[in-house]
Formats: C-alpha cells, sequence, structure tokens
C-alpha cells in the first residue's frame, strides 16, 4: 500500500492522531500528502519514519531533538536501538518496517538477537505471533499486500522447521504419539508448525498432515498410526457451519483419544461441551496436556 490515511496511522503504530497532528504542526516532523479535499494522506516513506520516530520517542528521544535529525540519522539511531534492546514492541516495530522493505537480513537478525535474549519459543508466543495479529491488521486496513504476507509468513515458516528438523529424535519410553492438521479450507498452518515443534521437543513423535486435510483422509491416518493425540485448529473459513458440529464429529470418531484445538476452534471448546476435547491457547497449555 502506497496511501494511509491518518487513522490507518493510529491503528498500525500506536500514536494517537492528536500526537501525530501535533508533531507535524509544532515540529514539522512529518508532512503529510493532501487529497482534493484536503484531508491527509501518508505514503510508504511517511508510514516508516513515523515507526522509526516512536521507536526513538519510546526510547527517550525529545520530539524536538528528533525533528532536528536527518532520516539517515533517526534510522542510524533506531538500528542500535533495535540491535541492542529487548523490548518487545521495538521488535514488533522493526519488524514492520524490515517487512514494507522486504528487507529478508534485517528480519533473521532481529529473530535471531530474540532467539538468543528470550529462547525459541518465547520469540513466537511473544514476537512473532502478536507480528501475524498486527499484519493481520494492516491487511484489514489494506494497508499490507498479500505478498508482504507471505514473505513474513515463509520466513517464520522455514525458522520453525529448520529448528523441528535440529531436535534429536523422541527416545523415551513413554512418549506419545502427536497427530497435526488443519481443516478443509484451512491454510495458515503458522500455529500448527509451532505446535508440531513444542510437541517434538517436549519428546513426542510427531506426525504432521498440514493444511487443508480432508477429515477422512486424517481420521485414516490416525487409525492407521495409532495416534494419542489429535491437534487442529482454525482461523479463517472452515467447510461447516457452526464450530460445535466439527468438534462433535471429532469427538465422537476418536472418542478414546485426547483432541487439542486451538484457534477460532478454542472458544467451542473452552465449554466443555466433550469430555476429550480440550482449548490450547498457548506452548505452556499444550505441554500440560502432552
Amino acid at each position: 500500500m502506497d496511501r494511509y490515511t491518518i487513522a490507518d496511522l493510529e491503528k498500525l503504530t500506536g500514536i494517537r492522531t492528536g500526537t501525530i497532528r501535533i508533531w507535524e504542526r509544532r515540529y514539522r516532523i512529518i508532512k503529510p500528502h493532501r487529497t482534493d479535499t484536503n484531508r491527509r494522506w501518508y505514503d510508504d516513506d511517511d508510514f516508516k519514519r513515523i515507526i522509526n520516530i516512536s521507536i526513538l520517542y519510546r526510547h527517550g528521544f525529545k520530539i524536538s531533538k528528533i525533528a532536528s535529525m536527518s532520516g539517515v540519522e533517526i534510522a542510524r539511531e533506531v538500528a542500535l536501538l533495535t540491535r541492542e534492546t529487548s523490548d518487545t514492541d521495538t521488535q514488533l516495530d522493526s519488524l514492520v518496517v524490515a517487512m514494507t522493505d522486504f528487507n529478508e537480513k534485517a528480519i533473521n537478525d532481529i529473530l535471531m538477537r530474540a532467539i538468543i535474549n528470550i529462547g525459541f519459543e518465547e520469540t513466537f508466543e511473544r514476537i512473532v505471533f502478536p507480528f501475524q495479529r498486527r499484519v493481520g491488521v494492516m491487511w484489514q486496513t489494506g494497508s499490507v499486500d498479500i505478498g508482504a504476507e507471505h514473505f513474513m509468513s515463509n520466513i517464520f515458516r522455514k525458522r520453525l522447521i529448520v529448528a523441528t528438523d535440529s531436535l534429536p529424535p523422541p527416545d523415551a519410553p513413554d512418549r506419545k504419539r502427536v497427530q497435526l492438521y488443519l481443516p478443509e479450507s484451512e491454510w495458515h498452518e503458522l500455529g500448527l508448525l509451532f505446535y508440531a515443534f513444542v510437541a517434538r521437543k517436549a519428546g513426542h513423535d510427531t506426525l504432521y498432515l498440514g493444511q487443508s486435510t480432508p477429515f477422512n483422509a486424517m481420521a485414516d491416518v490416525a487409525e492407521r498410526w495409532n495416534a494419542d493425540i489429535i491437534i487442529t485448529g482454525s482461523l479463517t473459513g472452515l467447510p461447516y457451519d457452526r464450530p460445535e458440529d466439527y468438534l462433535k464429529r471429532l469427538s465422537s470418531v476418536f472418542s478414546n483419544r485426547k483432541i487439542l484445538v486451538a484457534g477460532a476452534m478454542a472458544t467451542a471448546a473452552g465449554k466443555k461441551t466433550f469430555d476429550n476435547v480440550f482449548a490450547v491457547n498457548s506452548a505452556a497449555e499444550l505441554k500440560k496436556h502432552l
């Protein structure tokens, strides 16, 4: 997207529209474009500048000082802060800027520093997934296109696959068999890949079926592989009218197995309608069930 309203900037940066207007009027820190009807609009460069300014401001830079800095100086200070800080908001803002620039190196640097500081699982729960939610807001407002979303998702996806593949083979005698899949028409697999990593790291065998798996195919595999636990979830459109109907079918077909569900289905599972179906909303909750 190359055009943002001031309301878009507030949603995407957390800076109130009134604050942005004051910065414009008092410090000339950014100069908005104007429509024929004199309404403000901002381009990608303005958007990145506002994010960088918010990072400096959050770290104690006075706005009058920032106003006197060139774009190069602002970018340099932000780069230094990003390398040195463990502040989640700064890392999220830096990821947004790197995404708009399609800067894969910067994205990997941010992820690596976070992994070193807080660990792999915490990086995904505290940075990657909140970032994905922010991208969802950006997508709804038209502030990010599908290409940028896929660009980021595939970087995160590669990280999860590599991390999972690097784990030692499960060998504990009491390990469980954990089968993971997404229902038909569900394509957002990042959360499921993360749970596959958590299950493998906990020492269990995992069988990952992935996106848009037909129910009968999933059920056939579960019987043949003799899965102990089935993990699924949903984020978007699904091939049924009510989540409860799908959970009822799962519970009935796999009455002797534990079923863990995440995302949109977790709300329905939280009602405790089915004895063997449980909502899972975090790695910690998943580990308890495993």
